[in-house]
Parts: C-alpha cells; structure tokens; sequence
C-alpha cells in the first residue's frame, strides 16, 4: 500500500543537522530531476529578491523566504515528518505513532514535494518555498518538470497494492495513475456537512485526512482495493460513502460534522 500525500506551505526551518545530500533521499530515480529543479530555484532567488518573490507568488514582507531558497545547499536538513507542518502533520503526529505504526509509516507513506518530486517521511531535506503551481525561469512549471519522471517512481512504490491518493488538486497534477491501476487506486475526499449541505474545508479536509492516515498506520491492515478501504474506514468509525470506480479509480468520500 502506498499513501499519497500533499506536503505542506509552511515548513519548519531545522535549527541544526548536516546539510541537504541528495544521493541519501529516496526514490534515487528522481535525482536528476531534484537536481535540476533545485539548481533552479537556488539560481532564481540568488538574483534580485523582488522577481525571485514574484516567481515564488510571496509578498514583498515575505522576502525572508527567498533568502532560506538562496542558502538551501547549506541550510540544516532534518526528517521530513518534521520539517512539513500544518493541520494534516498535527494530526498525523508521527512522533507519537506506536513503534510498529511508525516502521508502517517509513514504508507506506511518500509527500508529494515540488521540491524532489517524492519523500519518504524519514528522508531529511531543508525548509523551502516552492508551491506546485510555480513556474520557474529557466524551467517552467515545475509540475511540467516532475510529470515525465515521477510515473514509473510512484507505480513501483504501490507495487501489487492500493495507492490511497490524498494529494491537493495541485499536486494530483504532478502524477495521474494510468488506467491499469485504476482498480486499485482509492482517492479520499473529506466534506464538512452542516445543516444538510456539503462542502469541502480546508481545516476539516486535511485534519481528517491526518487522523485518516494515523488510524490506517496504527491499524496495521492493507486493504487491497478501494471497497475495502472503504470498509475499513467505517470499521474506525468514519462515514464513507463510495463513487462508482472509473478508469482513474474509485472515490472515497468521507463525511465529517465536527472537527
């Protein structure tokens, strides 16, 4: 099984450790890529700040960002569980996995990162600014960039199993599952319902998919198919309602009332 994740905006800037080393990240087939991408928001952001930011869409109160991108191959590098924040890594809270969750987490989990492409959650990297909707001088979109390479990465990390898709909009663009491994891709998606209506929120959206993540890891089960990760879903205690399975797999639909 293979658990897709959006990485986070804001990041934890790691206050000590060896710098960034490629060579030691997994999915090894990408590090020509992550060299190139890398090599291009460092060049961006060594220049004028004030185009640097427009590039990265921050404010000019943000320049602080095009500084941490300048000084990326000599800032500190730490796990990544630790360096992506927000609501879906507090709620996913490795650090207080069980033993037998987090050696789950360290195999079944990758970040989908506009930076390298994919990480595993112990993989050490700096803190960044790089969206995925960026468009880099010098090399276009970056979503541009990954789409060629990261397909054959992703397919061998799901191998036989369920690739349970958790990823933004945004970053589902950097890889789309061919049709041949529709049958065992499962795409979760969270609605706030209140008074009868439906929407997704964000804060509801990615806290559940946190809480969904943690419950799957220290559950220890591997559903195989879409159906049956929907049944498991409901085992722990969520309402799932399930789409009719297409080409591109099936979507999962949780329904949550209360954070």
């Amino acid at each position: 099984m293979l658990i897709l994740l959006p990485p986070s905006e804001g990041k934890a800037a790691p206050r000590r450790g060896k710098p960034l080393d490629l060579a030691a990240l997994s999915f090894p087939d990408l590090g020509p890529t992550r060299e190139r991408v890398l090599a291009s928001l460092v060049d961006v952001c060594a220049g004028d700040p004030g185009p640097a930011a427009r590039a990265l869409g921050i404010g000019s109160t943000q320049w602080e960002l095009v500084d941490l991108n300048r000084r990326l191959l000599a800032s500190p590098a730490a796990r990544a569980d630790g360096v992506y924040t927000g609501v879906l890594y507090d709620a996913l809270d490795v650090a207080s996995l069980s033993p037998a969750a987090k050696r789950r987490a360290g195999t079944r989990v990758a970040i989908t990162s506009a930076l390298f492409g994919l990480v595993r959650l112990g993989d050490r990297i700096p803190s960044y600014r790089l969206s995925g909707d960026t468009t880099l001088p010098g090399l276009g979109p970056v979503a541009a960039a990954w789409r060629p390479v990261l397909g054959p990465v992703a397919e061998d990390a799901v191998g036989d199993g369920l690739l349970v898709d958790l990823r933004s909009t945004t970053y589902a663009a950097f890889w789309r599952p061919p049709p041949s491994l529709g049958p065992r891709v499962a795409t979760v998606r969270v609605l706030h319902e209140t008074g009868g209506r439906r929407q997704v929120v964000s804060h509801f959206n990615k806290a559940t998919k946190g809480r969904i993540v943690r419950a799957l890891l220290e559950s220890g089960v591997k559903p195989r198919r879409p159906a049956a990760l929907a049944d498991v879903l409901r085992d722990l205690g969520w309402k799932v309602e399930e789409a009719p399975p297409g080409r591109a797999g099936a979507q999962l639909d949780v329904v949550v009332d209360e954070l």
